[in-house]
């Protein structure tokens, strides 16, 4: 999947209060409807665009990242190796990569596509669009969104699993992708 953006700029959606960080506000298919800030999609819960990067070495140990005590949503849980908001104007893989490189000073990899997938949650509504990419890579967290990451065991994981240690979006991702994710070892 892809974002599909008008040809000229889309409408601020109604409501939109702040204009920092505009994201687009699309359809499940991907198409851009309109624009909103940041607060305004949480705020009223449009459907935004995210990227989730999963990172799996050879030996089939998961790469997670630990949010820093600053996250408004599930801070100090662990997560997927790299996840953020796709802004206004950007492509998913623009966003894909802008991402990792400043959680994880990571620029050099293949994503490969898994999945795309509606996230809705009390707090979130989310269009995710799921990307791995396979190796063992120097992956610096930045101390600021990320204060440390660590590879997993597959056990450690679901071991984890329901005890508020790794995020409810994580968990619900992981058991979706599970089988697509280890297929590309």
């Amino acid at each position: 999947m892809e974002l599909v953006y008008p040809v000229s700029i889309a409408p601020l959606a109604a409501g939109n209060k702040g204009t920092r960080e505009m994201l687009p506000v699309v359809q499940p298919t991907g198409t851009v409807v309109a624009r909103a800030s940041r607060a305004s999609c949480h705020a009223a819960k449009l459907l935004h665009p995210v990227v989730h990067l999963h990172i799996i070495d050879r030996f089939g140990r998961i790469y997670l990242q630990h949010r820093s005590a600053k996250k408004s949503i599930f801070p100090l849980y662990w997560d997927t190796a790299v996840g953020g908001h796709v802004g206004y104007g950007e492509y998913l893989k623009e966003a894909l990569f802008r991402e990792a490189g400043e959680e994880l000073a990571f620029y050099d990899f293949n994503p490969v596509p898994l999945t795309s997938y509606v996230w809705d949650s009390a707090v979130e509504h989310e269009l995710v669009s799921v990307y791995a990419a396979v190796g063992h890579f120097d992956l610096r967290p930045d101390g600021d969104e990320v204060i440390e990451g660590r590879w997993w065991e597959v056990s450690e994981i679901e071991e984890s699993m329901g005890k508020s240690i790794l995020t409810p979006n994580f968990e619900y991702e992981f058991g979706m992708i599970r089988k697509s994710l280890f297929s590309l070892l």
